[in-house]
């Protein structure tokens, strides 16, 4: 193991974070990650990639404090292209499809989907193998599907992602 300030060699293998990409102090990235163009993860996140792989998409934001796993029976984290994921989420050997939304302090368990255009409520409980499906919006503990997203909630999810992406290169540009 490689230890060399944010991005930490394991088992051989080195982060990939492509050249416009954001991570900020304290964050920690691990093992067998991929982190795209304008992607963004924020201050003490830790993103563990150490017996499968993460793949974090174009865009898409990782707020302060996350914790991205995986399982190495049950397989990768793939998370797409301009989601949000807020702070203090759990992220855990699941699939997070382009443009959904995890609100802050969510837990997104194995083997769980989250479809393009759906929104995981704060502080929600996505448990192992369910699927939030295109359009829903998924709300408690455990999480389950309360009503369709509005067209309002769709549009801040890009929002969102856009004020994050701009975040990010103030910060680079300083």
């Amino acid at each position: 193991m490689t230890i060399n300030g944010k991005l930490i060699t394991y088992a051989g293998i080195r982060p990939k974070v492509e050249s416009n990409a954001f991570v900020a102090m304290g964050s920690k990235i691990i093992g067998n990650v991929e982190i795209k163009n304008e992607a963004s993860i924020w201050f003490n996140c830790v993103i563990r990639g150490d017996i499968n792989k993460i793949h974090i998409g174009n865009g898409t934001n990782i707020q302060d404090g996350t914790v991205i796993h995986v399982s190495g029976n049950i397989g990768q984290t793939f998370i797409g292209r301009d989601v949000v994921v807020g702070h203090m989420s759990l992220i855990h050997a699941c699939k997070l499809d382009d443009a959904c939304l995890i609100g802050m302090g969510a837990t997104v368990m194995d083997n769980a989907i989250v479809e393009s255009g759906s929104w995981v409520g704060a502080g929600a409980l996505i448990p192992p193998g369910k699927h939030v499906k295109t359009g829903e919006v998924w709300l408690g503990m455990p999480a389950k599907p309360v009503r369709e997203i509005t067209s309002f909630e769709l549009s801040e999810i890009q929002r969102i992602a856009q004020d994050y992406r701009k975040l990010a290169k103030s910060y680079t540009s300083k």
